[in-house]
């Protein structure tokens, strides 16, 4: 399982002096969470069915093969 090279993020401290790892720490953090909101709207997404695609459902059931010409006899 090859893994994606990490993108560039930018995050700007704007209180207290944390350390590289306390840094690091967070920004895993964040990313998995953003990682599983994404992957939670790729499967909505991939879950719901588009306008189109609802209307090509079929209306009525198939008819069945001489109903009609034995309807009265």
């Amino acid at each position: 399982m090859s893994a994606e090279p990490p993108e560039s993020t930018d995050i700007r401290v704007i209180g207290g002096d944390p350390t590289p790892e306390e840094l690091a720490a967070v920004t895993a953090v964040v990313t998995a969470a953003l990682d599983v909101i994404a992957g939670e709207r790729r499967r909505k997404a991939q879950a719901s069915q588009s306008a189109w695609q609802r209307s090509q459902r079929p209306v009525r059931s198939q008819l069945r093969r001489g109903t009609w010409t034995t309807y009265g006899s």
